[in-house]
């Protein structure tokens, strides 16, 4: 990343990731369950200097702050004002949102909200829809009831290689960042994952809700990706998606399941492609404009 903004959201600190600072227009990049924004790393770097890519870390993630109340801010109801409050300090009035599984969830709940819905300019959904199939919920939740300590760093690299297989990761050098922003070592000097594994009470405690209603509701530009081997987002589920929303661009990522990491350019390429159309370019509002990045710094220190 080349700044790192750090909010402070009641008793939270949330870790914010931004790629090209000074950049002519903005993309919102919102991680999945267990992972944090750094994964947008290489996307940050193959859409170019002419975008400033925002990825925040959810609590419980990365560096952000562990909650001390996951029943409570484990929950898309106390995301929504996370994301609320990112898109407020840096002065976000309509900006595309772009969301891998869970972010997706959230951003498609955010582009339908009554209140806050037009400050989604575009939604991109990476590996996600209304519908989420069982068998993926059921791997994901075997992850979080797995061993979570390891006595070497090789034993965590081997654990992630083998649960990240589906993201389509071909090179040696994503799957070392991978393991280096994935580690955490313990107290006893053994290693675990960098999130906090209460994440998952979300499943116990977050209120269902009619995500058909929502996507049936949107007015923004969409765009769905999907891994053609997703255990998350069906091929029927996509169907119906596009059934209900004609224009929506669809992407299916060969060799990925759930899901691409969009670290090539064959993946970067249409989501540049799809911020590029006139659509979403007349939805996206810039902020204020003659302010650089350092500035922007000294004015929320001082």
């Amino acid at each position: 990343m080349d700044e790192l903004v750090l909010l402070q959201h009641r008793e939270l600190e949330i870790a914010v990731r931004v790629w090209h600072p000074d950049a002519p227009r903005t993309l919102i990049a919102w991680h999945g369950l267990s992972r944090h924004g750094g994964d947008f790393e290489f996307l940050a770097r193959l859409l170019g200097p002419r975008w400033r890519l925002i990825a925040p870390d959810m609590p419980g993630r990365g560096l952000s702050s562990w909650s001390l109340f996951p029943a409570y801010d484990y929950l898309y109801a106390h995301y929504m004002r996370i994301a609320i409050a990112v898109l407020d300090h840096f002065e976000l009035t309509s900006v595309p949102w772009l969301g891998t599984s869970m972010g997706g969830l959230l951003g498609l709940l955010l582009a339908a909200d009554a209140s806050h819905g037009n400050r989604v300019a575009a939604l991109i959904l990476n590996d996600v829809g209304p519908t989420i199939e069982t068998k993926g919920l059921q791997r994901l939740a075997n992850h979080f009831i797995s061993t979570q300590r390891f006595t070497t760093l090789k034993a965590l690299e081997s654990e992630l290689r083998d649960h990240y297989q589906s993201f389509g990761i071909d090179s040696e050098a994503v799957w070392q960042r991978l393991l280096l922003d994935s580690a955490r070592r313990l107290p006893d000097g053994s290693w675990s994952h960098h999130f906090d594994p209460r994440i998952a009470e979300q499943f116990v405690h977050d209120t269902p809700r009619d995500l058909w209603a929502a996507w049936k509701a949107l007015t923004c530009p969409l765009m769905t990706i999907r891994g053609m081997q997703s255990d998350i987002l069906s091929r029927q589920t996509l169907s119906i998606m596009r059934h209900h929303q004609p224009s929506t661009r669809i992407l299916e990522v060969p060799g990925c399941g759930h899901a691409p990491m969009l670290d090539k350019p064959s993946q970067s390429a249409p989501i540049a492609a799809f911020l590029d159309t006139r659509r979403v370019r007349e939805r996206c509002v810039p902020p204020p404009a003659g302010i650089t990045w350092w500035q922007r710094m000294w004015s929320r220190r001082h």
